[in-house]
């Protein structure tokens, strides 16, 4: 798989850069990608992204937005404002 920088760290990806090791992944791995999508993370994004980590964990798999409705609280139509390129 290739490895790229992101933030001063070599993170490995998949063919589609998708980060594929959880534990490369940190903060400032996150506020790096969100800078290369114009997102500035402000409070309401690190719940989104705290829940999708913690739900991961749990249960195995990415989830899907209507789980983070369900399950983290936030509707989906707020996540696609906080994250309107997904």
């Amino acid at each position: 798989m290739p490895v790229i920088e992101i933030a001063g760290k070599q993170i490995t990806v998949n063919e589609e850069g998708f980060l594929t090791k959880y534990d490369e992944w940190d903060e400032a791995v996150a506020q790096a990608l969100a800078k290369q999508i114009d997102i500035e993370m402000t409070d309401a994004h690190w719940a989104i992204v705290k829940f999708l980590r913690e739900d991961f964990k749990k249960v195995g798999e990415t989830a899907t937005s209507r789980r983070v409705q369900t399950e983290g609280g936030v509707p989906v139509k707020e996540q696609f404002v906080l994250f309107p390129k997904k």
